[in-house]
Formats: structure tokens, C-alpha cells, sequence
């Protein structure tokens, strides 16, 4: 298993809390980020405002939550898959939204993948033992460029 930073955007602390408890019960090993909107995403990404290559590397991976303050999931979204330095990052939507508007939207914007948040730990343990299993098992991704 190679070491590909993962990104996660989510305004909500027990979400960020429960997904790092989640991945960490299916052992992925896999260093982990967390940002707390769309702009410290961007931030993040793009190292401004105190982020840079030490506190924020590449990531390999970024998992983003649709409605967050400042900058939403949609915009982050759009953001990243019009930059020529970001659009290569595989970007999977971690949201509550069911809607199929929401769906539709991120995957035009260029999302990889949607998943539904599920509501309880042992179910988010399984999405993110799936994660791992297709993201980091199965499917190459790009070294950082």
C-alpha cells in the first residue's frame, strides 16, 4: 500500500472525527488532513494563509462535504477541476446530500466519485473500508505532479 496523503474537507468536527476513527479501524495507514471549509481547502491546495509544502502536502486524495461555509463543496469542486495544477487530484463528494441535483452537479463539475454519508460509525467504516479497497488496492493514481 503506498503512502498517499488524504485530504478531507468537512465543517462538521464529529464528521472529520468519525471518518478518521473509521479509516483508522480498517488500518489504513495512509496520512490524513483535515480542513474545516472550502476555503482552507483551497488554502490547503494552493498553500496560502500559513499553509505550504511542509503542513500541506499534495494530496493524493481529497474527500469533500458539499455544504460547508465560505466556500462550498460545489465551488471547492470547481475550483480544483479548473486548475491545471489540481484537476489530476481524484475528488470524492462525503456529503449527507441525497439530492439528484447535487449528484448530477458534482459529477458535470468532474467529482470521481459520490457517496451519501452513512448515518451510523459501522457503516462509515464500511465506505471507507471501500475506499481503501478501490482507492488505494486497486486503482493507480498519479504520483505527485
Amino acid at each position: 500500500m503506498n503512502s498517499i496523503n488524504i485530504l478531507v474537507a468537512d465543517d462538521d468536527s464529529d464528521d472529520r472525527l468519525l471518518t478518521k476513527e473509521a479509516f483508522q479501524e480498517n488500518r489504513l495507514k495512509n496520512p490524513i488532513f483535515f480542513v474545516e471549509d472550502g476555503e482552507q481547502l483551497m488554502n490547503f491546495l494552493k498553500h496560502r494563509n500559513g499553509y505550504n509544502a511542509q503542513n500541506a502536502p499534495r494530496p493524493g486524495l481529497i474527500l469533500l462535504d458539499l455544504n460547508m461555509p465560505k466556500l462550498d463543496g460545489r465551488e471547492a469542486l470547481a475550483e480544483i477541476k479548473s486548475d491545471p495544477k489540481l484537476k489530476s487530484i481524484p475528488v470524492i463528494i462525503l456529503t449527507t446530500s441525497k439530492r439528484e441535483e447535487d449528484i448530477i452537479k458534482s459529477y458535470d463539475l468532474g467529482v470521481n466519485s459520490f457517496i451519501t454519508k452513512p448515518v451510523s460509525f459501522n457503516d462509515l467504516v464500511e465506505v471507507t473500508a471501500r475506499i481503501k479497497n478501490y482507492w488505494f488496492e486497486l486503482v493507480k493514481l498519479p504520483k505527485d505532479n
